[in-house]
């Protein structure tokens, strides 16, 4: 199986001893240049897949079947191994059991189910809350039975440590790593001490997303476990920015021969892979 093969790329990275910084993708452009530029592997966001594909802030309006069908997209843009955070499994434990099912289908190598309690319920403010213990080791449980290749990595998730402390972060990752996951996912760790006790306690690897910038040194990371360390979504952000100031620029009056921000011909040329379309063409409709 062609997804089967990355998986099996993407565990060896796990396997390696070593830190990596996934390439922030989007699409199957964004995809391709973060694999040119030599990334070992692939993030997309659930909060950036939102704005892709619906143009709405990150408070799960997405659904699965769109979800997916951009995790399809990219996927079959490259050869990028592709980590993909599945949010809360966009239900209870049998919808992520359908979302693992999916997502494997679509080509993640790699995908994250966590614990926040999505999407907010009435009346409860900043919509941070976590679920009980109990559900999600439900839903990871019920992860791991939706896998069909032994290959896809299944990632429990928690922000645990930004909502309720390093001390109940800890006690739902021992719980989540018992039901058998790959790896634990910790949003919100900032400082070196709150990762070194986490790290001291947690014995499957260690993903990070939101880290504080004490801790974006990858010998120091890898030595506390961690294997994948995200550095936000930047990738996305300038795009939005480079566009906006596009057209303010040509709506403005701008000359368009003045604004030297568009993708050169050459660089376009190598993201659409136009040299293997030319072949194709002469190999399949006699062209040139």
């Amino acid at each position: 199986m062609k997804w089967s093969k990355r998986r099996e790329r993407f565990r060896a990275l796990l396997a390696e001893g070593r830190c990596y910084y996934p390439g922030s993708v989007f699409d199957p452009l964004s995809a391709r240049i973060a694999e040119d530029l030599g990334f070992e592997l692939g993030m997309f966001a659930g909060s950036i897949a939102s704005f892709t594909v619906l143009g709405a802030p990150d408070i799960v309006m997405l659904t699965l079947t769109e979800f997916a069908s951009q995790v399809l997209r990219i996927c079959r843009a490259g050869n990028l191994p592709l980590m993909v955070d599945a949010d809360h499994g966009y239900g209870n434990a049998l919808n992520v059991k359908r979302t693992v099912e999916e997502l494997e289908i679509a080509g993640a190598c790699a995908l994250t189910i966590e614990d926040t309690l999505l999407p907010a319920p009435f009346g409860t403010g900043d919509g941070k809350g976590l679920i009980s213990v109990g559900e999600g080791v439900g839903k990871l449980r019920a992860a791991l039975a939706g896998r069909r290749d032994p290959n896809l990595v299944i990632v429990g998730r928690t922000s645990a440590v930004s909502v309720t402390g390093v001390e109940d972060a800890i006690a739902r990752a021992k719980a989540y790593t018992a039901t058998g996951v790959d790896a634990m996912f910790f949003v919100g760790v900032r400082t070196r001490a709150q990762l070194d006790t986490i790290a001291s306690a947690i014995k499957a690897p260690i993903f990070l997303g939101g880290a504080g910038a004490e801790l974006y040194d990858r010998d120091y990371l890898a030595s506390r476990g961690v294997r994948v360390c995200l550095q936000g979504h930047l990738p996305f952000l300038a795009a939005v920015r480079a566009v906006h100031e596009t057209l303010k620029a040509l709506r403005e009056g701008t000359p368009p021969a003045e604004i030297k921000t568009g993708a050169p011909a050459d660089l376009m040329r190598r993201v659409t892979r136009e040299a293997d379309y030319e072949t194709w063409s002469r190999d399949f409709l006699g062209q040139g």
